[in-house]
């Protein structure tokens, strides 16, 4: 009996029809021809990938960490605005890590989600660090060693649209839309209290706004996921540039929307030497149905889905090494869908004769990055790179 799915109803047959047409999720093996299909997918690379006109605009010290925050540009838009994380009174060089902050449809913040700087936090984003074990993840990195930088991404923090540049449509359907920001939906995600007018009322109109990006990004020859994977290693190259630093040491870290920035710098730049992957892998078949409507057009890179599976974009640098942790309860993804991504780039690891250097975690609960999965994360990542 030919499946249904929830969202394509009397259209459940055009998935087979699409199988038909052509072969979806061929086994792409790890090596030099996937990774040159992976950046052709993506379609966003430069031949100067550094970050340019660097500012560093403020240094403090605060809680055992000495910080900095900086800014570049990465050649269009505004300036990157990054906190720089380190612990006080390090000497010498130390090996870094670039903190990536999540998607959540939460674009007014960026950094600021997953990192505290000289500043007391405001009450949402203390309420959005439930997803992380009620603390800055980024400074707790920081303090077992490390130079962690933080950047804001294309349409996050410092890197966001304006909302005046957004259509009248967006705006008004988003403006409607505000109300469910601000009070039920965050609830709901977080259990926060309701969320400042100005930050529900940015997010709600850049969920949408998001669409039209990626109709930009069509028109440019380019994917949101390639334009944000380039902004991520322009700041991996900052952070193998500064003096303190061992360039020859560089891993990265993300939850959600960061998990899957952290998947796209593992499979497009060679200096990642470690890359943590969080709430954020499954098999493309395993988001079929409910799961594909929940996720950013970042899991989507145009055509990819003809090369290869999500798993093998992430296993395509084998065997550098990886740790894949899922949560059993993610509302976003199915069991099956992790467990099968999970053998996948297991099996990858395994026919390059390195199959200890990929680790899959599961762990019970919800979508989060909770104290007990860093303490995993952060020693696989000392592993790795301070060892």
């Amino acid at each position: 009996m030919p499946l249904t799915y929830q969202h394509l109803g009397p259209f459940s047959d055009w998935v087979a029809a699409a199988q038909q047409a052509r072969p979806l999720y061929p086994l792409a093996a790890p090596g030099a021809e996937t990774q040159r299909r992976v950046r052709e997918a993506l379609g966003f690379f430069f031949v100067n990938e550094e970050p340019r006109a660097l500012k560093v605009e403020r240094r403090w010290r605060r809680d055992g960490l000495a910080g900095e925050a900086v800014s570049w540009s990465v050649g269009y838009g505004p300036r990157t605005q990054a906190w720089v994380l380190k612990p006080e009174g390090a000497q010498g060089r130390l090996p870094g890590v670039v903190a990536l902050h999540d998607h959540g449809g939460f674009k007014f913040y960026g950094k600021e989600k997953i990192a505290q700087g000289p500043e007391d936090v405001p009450a949402v984003l203390k309420a959005h660090w439930a997803y992380y074990g009620d603390r800055a993840f980024a400074n707790a990195l920081a303090k077992e060693g490390f130079v962690v930088v933080v950047p804001d991404t294309f349409l996050w923090g410092s890197r966001r649209f304006p909302l005046e540049t957004m259509p009248e449509g967006i705006r008004a359907i988003g403006d409607a839309f505000k109300a469910w920001w601000q009070d039920e939906g965050v609830k709901e995600a977080i259990g926060s209290e309701a969320m400042p007018e100005e930050v529900a009322r940015y997010n709600a109109n850049a969920g949408l706004h998001e669409h039209l990006v990626e109709k930009y990004c069509a028109v440019l020859g380019t994917t949101l996921s390639g334009v944000i994977a380039y902004e991520d290693r322009v700041a991996v190259n900052y952070l193998a540039a500064r003096a303190d630093v061992l360039p020859e040491r560089i891993g990265c870290v993300g939850l959600s929307g960061g998990g899957l920035r952290s998947t796209l710098l593992q499979a497009t730049c060679d200096r990642i030497q470690a890359a943590v992957v969080v709430g954020l892998m499954s098999t493309y078949e395993g988001l079929l149905d409910h799961n594909v409507a929940s996720h950013t057009w970042m899991l989507y890179p145009t055509g990819w889905a003809r090369q290869g599976d999500w798993p093998d974009l992430v296993a395509c640098r084998a065997p550098s090494p990886l740790m894949v942790q899922n949560d059993l309860n993610d509302q976003l993804f199915t069991v099956e869908g992790m467990r099968a991504a999970d053998r996948r780039i297991a099996a990858h690891y395994e026919s390059v004769g390195h199959p200890q250097n990929y680790v899959g975690e599961f762990y019970p609960g919800p979508h989060k990055f909770d104290l007990a999965m860093q303490a995993s994360a952060f020693a696989w990542l000392k592993k790795h790179l301070q060892n």
